[in-house]
């Protein structure tokens, strides 16, 4: 069996390795915090000191990393993967990145001979674990074909949507949904809990009904709780947030209702909840609320 590269393994590419491992995959990984790898190190993999160090031990190469610029350093940077890469190979990215940048990486590997998938996911770190993630591939027919039962591994759902960077525009409509949905439950449960009704209460009886939803049902039981322990930070969310902002205007698409929400994570960040999960969205309508949403 060929080597897979793994490049990242922060709170969602650790578990994503681990469940390639599981499979029964032979990794090579590296992430520019070098702790990082000592588990997977223990479960079998091999650890490369660098993108370039990786590319020489495997055609297959995985990464998912926080942001475009970072996909850009690992990818044409020096040491990346570019500077070392043959022509046969393929990465597969995975982050959450502008579909600009993907479209920019597909040019770049293609000019080396080298094939280019986006690949982002949705789910957060619990469907990272049990390998149930949503993933949205953008890339040609023949190589989806090719690679998408690595991909399957990892995820519970994963669907072409299209050519390069499909797969982002996909996940950017993805984190709007979620980003207003969570403001949407946040503040009608802050309304509730000002009123004087049992917030848990209203979970139970509404979660069945038109207004339920998988956000909803993932995020009130841990804000009743008062856990904000970040499974998809505050922080990340408005980076997709921002990637979603700056895709909509490059294309004369007013967004009005994510600029919203933008403002208020921005907000967040500022008062020192950047790191909280995005339930903690919650917490900026408590504070105008002078109130707390909890059992």
């Amino acid at each position: 069996m060929k080597k897979i590269g793994f490049i990242g393994l922060g709170i969602m590419g650790k578990p994503m390795a681990k469940n390639l491992i599981k499979a029964g995959y032979l990794l090579v990984v590296y992430d520019i915090i070098p702790a990082l790898a000592d588990e997977l190190k223990v479960l079998g993999a091999e650890v490369a000191l660098s993108p370039k160090d990786l590319v020489e031990k495997c055609e297959t190469i995985i990464t998912m990393l926080p942001n475009g610029p970072e996909v850009k350093e690992v990818i044409i940077g020096a040491n990346g993967i570019l500077e070392a890469s043959g022509t046969g190979g393929i990465i597969i990215d995975m982050s959450s990145i502008s579909p600009i940048v993907s479209k920019e990486m597909h040019e770049a590997c293609k000019k080396k001979g080298v094939r280019f998938m986006d690949a982002p996911v949705s789910g957060g770190e619990p469907k990272a674990i049990d390998g149930t993630l949503a993933i949205m591939v953008g890339c040609d027919k023949d190589i989806f074909e090719k690679y998408g039962p690595i991909l399957k591994v990892m995820g519970g759902s994963v669907v072409r949507t299209g050519e390069i960077g499909s797969g982002n525009v996909t996940k950017l409509a993805n984190q709007i949904i979620v980003a207003l949905n969570i403001a949407a439950v946040s503040e009608a449960f802050t309304l509730a809990t000002k009123a004087g009704v049992d917030p848990e209460q209203i979970f139970n009886a509404i979660k069945g009904g038109l207004a339920g939803s998988t956000v909803m049902n993932a995020k009130v039981p841990l804000i009743l709780d008062r856990n904000f322990k970040p499974g998809f930070k505050i922080d990340l969310h408005i980076k997709d947030l921002a990637n979603a902002l700056d895709t909509a205007h490059s294309i004369g698409v007013p967004v009005p209702l994510s600029s919203a929400i933008m403002e208020i994570m921005q907000a967040l960040h500022i008062d020192g909840k950047g790191q909280n999960d995005h339930g903690g969205i919650v917490q900026f309508y408590e504070k105008l609320a002078k109130i707390e949403v909890k059992k």
